[in-house]
């Protein structure tokens, strides 16, 4: 896989991680059937936030790596 390509996958990793993150305060703050369910409804709304997170928090280190390592091959070919 190039890097351009894993840069891609982890941006897009990263942008549903965030999604899910923001459909699980959605849920937990403003959606009256998630309310309605009790605590079936509080587990859905922390498992969307709690996947997002697992989605998103480690691809932005592992794509800051990436970046910070091509930066560095730059600088010494040059």
């Amino acid at each position: 896989m190039t890097d351009a390509k894993l840069i891609l996958l982890l941006k897009t990793s990263i942008s549903i991680g965030l999604c899910l993150i923001l459909l699980g305060i959605y849920f937990h703050n403003f959606s009256e059937a998630v309310e309605a369910m009790g605590v079936t409804g509080i587990i859905i709304s922390a498992m969307c936030i709690a996947l997002g997170m697992v989605l998103s928090l480690p691809t932005k280190m592992y794509l800051t790596f990436i970046l910070v390592r091509r930066e560095v091959e730059r600088n010494q070919s040059e």
